[in-house]
């Protein structure tokens, strides 16, 4: 299945940091996505294993669900089967994402985790076992976009680059933690914003945004003229080792 989430098109709609991060900005639009796309491999598997059974359920349009996240309501339209007792695992009828599952699915996208690294999240976060069929299906569909995505080619010349970070609290090993994605939003000399990349959960220094600045030039990153930071540390001193 192809996802109906168009990277490029929502970007350019986005014009301040609050339409990337903010309630129905870019990264929740992104989420949103993400479930769909979980909920329609959920379905595809339940119909398929009942049809093994003899039973012959057949879908039956959908049902509007609020998911509650870190990032306010998102609106799911939940697929139904006509027969049947089909029930999502993603969302359960109290329709509230565990806390934390907002960020892998981020991850999964900025990252191109792997398909068990993210197998692992899902179960740690809902107690679900995924059988080694449904895996792929659930996986692949997210984890060919967010490879595509993440390794993509970047321009060579980006006159200017801001970065920023959201912060937001998850449960991490029974306590509440906070945590911090970093953003990387480039306008390039034709004035097109792309966001450049995302990492999560790091903690800020110069170690880190060397890695970070590293992986830009990687990808194809031959200069940055202007750098707009907020006071974040260790940042200059990367930059003017990897962009002299």
């Amino acid at each position: 299945m192809t996802s109906g989430f168009h990277y490029q098109e929502e970007l350019s709609k986005c014009s301040t940091m609050e339409d990337i991060a903010g309630p129905n900005g870019l990264v929740q639009r992104m989420v949103k996505d993400a479930i769909k796309q979980i909920l329609q491999s959920e379905i595809t598997d339940y119909i398929t294993d009942e049809k093994s059974k003899g039973n012959t359920p057949q879908r039956n349009g959908t049902s509007p669900k609020k998911v509650k996240t870190f990032y306010g309501s998102i609106d799911i339209d939940a697929p139904r089967v006509r027969e049947g007792e089909f029930e999502p695992e993603v969302i359960k009828k109290r329709a509230v994402i565990e806390e934390g599952l907002e960020a892998q699915i981020i991850s999964m996208y900025a990252k191109g985790m792997t398909v068990r690294d993210i197998v692992s999240h899902v179960q740690a976060l809902y107690g679900i076992e995924l059988s080694p069929a449904s895996v792929p299906n659930i996986t692949d569909k997210i984890m060919e976009e967010a490879r595509e995505w993440y390794s993509r080619t970047l321009d060579g010349f980006y006159p200017v680059v801001f970065l920023d970070a959201v912060h937001y609290k998850v449960r991490e090993e029974g306590r509440i933690v906070t945590k911090a994605s970093y953003v990387a939003l480039g306008i390039n000399a034709e004035g097109r914003k792309d966001i450049l990349g995302i990492w999560i959960g790091e903690n800020e220094g110069a170690k880190f945004w060397l890695k970070v600045c590293n992986e830009l030039k990687n990808r194809g990153v031959k200069d940055i003229l202007i750098a707009c930071i907020d006071g974040l540390q260790g940042f200059p001193d990367a930059i003017k080792t990897v962009f002299p």
